[in-house]
Order: C-alpha cells, then structure tokens, then sequence
C-alpha cells in the first residue's frame, strides 16, 4: 500500500519534514517515491508548503495519509476535515425509551387493604 507520511530531517532537535509518498513497507526515513511538501515546525507561525495537485494525484491513486499528514492535509484545506469512525455514537445509547413509571408501593407503615390486620387474628 502506498502512504503519503512524514519524513523527519533536519539536526538533532531541529526537525524539518518532507511529506513525501512511500510504500507502506518502507522505513520512515527510508526510500520514498515522491516529494510532495515540506513542514517546518518550529517558526512562529509554521512553515507548510504542500503541492496540492500532487496530493490529489496520489490520493485518487490510492495513497492514504498517515494520521500526521493527514491533519497537516485538513490544517492546509486540502482535505476535508472528517472524523474517523471508529465507534458508536455515545447519544445514540441515551436515547433509550424511558420505562413507564409504575405504580408506588405502599408504604411498610401502612397495612395493606387485602391483607388481614394482626389484631383481627388475636380477637378471634
């Protein structure tokens, strides 16, 4: 499968990325296909530069985004910002049908009418 992911380069603590597009098996900063972009992270704000055509070729090739690339891909507008659905929906479970209310017992003070009263048997 083909990935379009980050490639980390730069020095030690001063990382700079290449979006480029790879095969899946291949190591992350290994062999890779296409250079697509470039993301700078640490100016204020930070530098993104991603060719947008060459994104949607590989996209209507196959090529998924890793989740970076991707949220890289939304920040920038080239692609919908979608959720992944990975489970149901929590408002779906709270929507249950209310049971009925029933009706209240009697209280443990008061006798129930049916029931005889204890003084009746100690009178007969």
């Amino acid at each position: 499968m083909v990935k379009i992911r980050l490639k980390r380069m730069g020095t030690t603590k001063r990382p700079v990325y290449r979006l480029v597009v790879a095969d899946s098996r291949s190591p992350r900063d290994g062999r890779f296909i296409e250079a697509i972009g470039f993301y700078d992270p640490l100016p204020n704000p930070a530098v993104v530069r991603i060719d947008e055509e060459k994104v949607r070729v590989w996209m209507k090739r196959g090529a998924r985004p890793s989740d970076s690339a991707r949220s890289l891909l939304v920040q920038q507008g080239i692609l919908a910002g979608t959720q992944r659905r990975t489970a149901p929906a929590p408002a779906a479970a709270a929507k249950e049908i209310p049971a009925p209310a029933a009706e209240p017992a009697p209280a443990a003070d008061e006798p129930a009418a049916d029931a005889p009263s204890a003084g009746a048997d100690a009178a007969s």
